[in-house]
Formats: structure tokens, sequence, C-alpha cells
């Protein structure tokens, strides 16, 4: 069993009933402010939830649903973004440094200047 929490609390958001979030449906749910650096969540479908302050930094988001996410002022410092469906997701405000978003779908996301991603050389 899995429990996400929040970041700054500590308190129990929501609790997966598995070994891993690989693959995980997470879809439409609130977990603002969570801690999920360094999680593998390939393939995973958070579609529509609300991930607005969350840590995801150094996260495994390869192939993942992140379809009408909210991602707003979220932490995604070198996560991995491979091939993930980020299609109308909200996207400001948050920190995409050293991400790698290759093949990642973004089409309709909103990013306006809030928007931070530094390409590493």
């Amino acid at each position: 069993m899995i429990e996400i929490k929040h970041r700054e609390t500590g308190a129990v958001l929501h609790t997966v009933n598995a070994d891993t979030l690989s693959g995980a449906d997470l879809s439409g749910l609130d977990l603002r402010g969570s801690d999920l650096s360094g999680s593998d969540l390939s393939g995973s479908d958070l579609s529509g939830s609300d991930l607005s302050g969350s840590d995801l930094s150094r996260s495994n988001l390869s192939r993942s649903n992140l379809i009408r996410s909210n991602l707003r002022g979220s932490f995604l410092i070198g996560s991995d973004l491979r091939g993930a469906d980020l299609r109308d997701a909200c996207l400001i405000g948050a920190d995409l440094r050293g991400a790698n978003p290759i093949d990642a779908d973004m089409s309709g996301a909103v990013i306006i200047p809030g928007w931070k991603m530094i390409k590493e050389a």
C-alpha cells in the first residue's frame, strides 16, 4: 500500500492499494501539494487530477496521461516526461528545469511567461 502525502503537512491525500504507482489510475484526484518526488508514475493515468503545488521532481512520468491535469506551480525539476500526454494541461508557473519532455504532447497546454524550462547544455 502506498500513501500519497501532502509535502508540507504530511497529511495523507490518497492511498493506493498497490506496490507501485507505475500504471496507477489516479485520474480526477485532488492531490494538491502532494509529495511525489522521485516516484515512478510511468504509464499512470493522472488525467484531470489537481497536482497544483505538488513536488514531482525527479519523477518518472514517461508515457503518463496528464490530459487536462492542473500542474500550476508544481515542481517537475529533472522529471522524465518522455512520451507523456499533457494535452490541455495547466502548466502556469510550473518549474520544469532539467525535465525531459521529448515526444511529450503539449498541444493545448496553458504555458505562459511564468513557465520555467531551461534546457541543460
